[in-house]
C-alpha cells in the first residue's frame, strides 16, 4: 500500500488467511480493477471506527464501491463463509476440535439511531431499538447471529437462531446453555420437530443467591458482547435493515478472529500512555 496504514488495516499475514475465500470476479464484463484488500480494509475501518459510508477516507476505494461489496457478500453468503472458516481456524489453533460440543445463547438490547425496519421496545430494559441474539462456543466465537425488534421474546427469537444451526453444520453440538428466558416449552417442541440433536440447558444462580456469580461457561457470551462493543459501528444499531445489522456483527467477529490468528503488534513508541497530570511549577 502506498498510503499511510490505519490501525484496522490487514497485515500481510491476515490478508493471506482471508484472500483464498474472496469471491472471484463475475464472468463476462470488464475485468476487475478494484483492489479487494483495500475494499476489506475499508469495511473493517467503518466497522471499527464507526463512521458513515460516505465518510470513508478518500484513500480507500470509492465509498459506493465498498458498500456494494458489503451488500453483494451479504446476499451471497460470503461473510458467513469467512466467519465459519476463520472460527474453525481459531478453534484449531487453540487445540480444540473445529466443531464445538457446547454453545451458549443470549441477547443484547441496543438503541437504534435512525429507526429502520423491525424496531420495538424492550420493556424490561427500557430500550427502544433492536435485539442482537447470538450463539457462541465456549471460546466466545460466533456460531449464529439474529437481529430482531427489541420487543421480540428471546425464546421465540431463539428459533430463528437455531434455524441457522442445522445438525449438518454442527455435528458435535450437544447442549446450548442459556438463562431462564429460554425455559420455554414451545422452543423445546421446535427443537424436536426440526430434529436438532442438541438441547437447551437452563443455567441459573443457586436459590437465594443475589451476588454476581459466573455460571459455568455461560459467561463467555457476555464476554463476546464486550468484544463486539469495541467496534463503534455497534455502539447503536445504525442499519436500516436487520440483515445489515447481522452482517456488521459478523464482520466485527471476522476482524477479531483475524487479529487472534495473526497479531498486529503496535510498536511501543506508538502506544498511548497517560502519564498523569504534571505538578504546577512554582512561579
Amino acid at each position: 500500500m502506498k498510503r499511510k496504514q490505519y490501525p484496522t488495516d490487514l497485515t500481510d499475514a491476515q490478508w493471506a488467511l482471508l484472500e483464498p475465500w474472496i469471491p472471484p470476479p463475475r464472468p463476462g464484463g470488464r475485468p476487475r480493477k478494484t483492489n479487494m484488500r483495500e475494499v476489506v480494509n475499508g469495511i473493517f475501518y467503518l466497522t471499527r471506527e464507526g463512521c458513515t459510508w460516505r465518510a470513508l477516507p478518500h484513500d480507500f476505494p470509492p465509498w459506493k464501491t465498498v458498500y456494494n461489496y458489503f451488500e453483494y457478500w451479504k446476499r451471497d453468503g460470503t461473510w458467513d463463509q469467512f466467519l465459519t472458516a476463520l472460527r474453525r481456524r481459531v478453534r484449531s489453533a487453540a487445540g480444540r476440535d473445529p466443531d464445538p460440543r457446547v454453545a451458549c445463547i443470549d441477547s443484547q438490547s441496543v438503541k437504534t439511531a435512525y429507526g429502520g425496519e423491525e424496531v420495538g421496545t424492550d420493556g424490561g430494559k427500557k430500550v427502544r431499538g433492536r435485539k442482537r441474539h447470538i450463539t457462541v462456543d465456549t471460546l466466545g466465537l460466533l456460531l449464529a447471529v439474529v437481529v430482531t425488534a427489541a420487543n421480540v421474546d428471546d425464546a421465540r427469537a431463539a428459533q430463528k437462531v437455531f434455524a441457522q444451526m442445522p445438525a449438518t453444520d454442527f455435528p458435535r453440538l450437544e447442549v446450548v446453555q442459556a438463562d431462564n428466558k429460554y425455559h420455554n416449552h414451545e422452543l423445546e417442541r421446535w427443537l424436536r420437530v426440526h430434529q436438532r440433536p442438541y438441547w437447551v440447558m437452563v443455567v441459573s444462580r443457586p436459590t437465594g443467591e443475589r451476588r454476581f456469580i459466573p455460571l459455568k461457561s455461560r459467561w463467555v457470551v457476555e464476554r463476546t458482547f464486550a468484544w463486539l462493543g469495541r467496534y463503534r459501528r455497534l455502539s447503536k444499531d445504525y442499519e436500516h435493515l436487520p440483515e445489515s445489522s447481522e452482517t456488521v456483527v459478523k464482520i466485527a467477529g471476522i476482524h477479531h478472529y483475524l487479529r487472534r490468528l495473526s497479531r498486529n503488534r503496535v510498536a511501543r513508541s506508538q502506544r498511548f500512555r497517560f502519564e498523569g497530570h504534571r505538578p504546577k511549577q512554582a512561579a
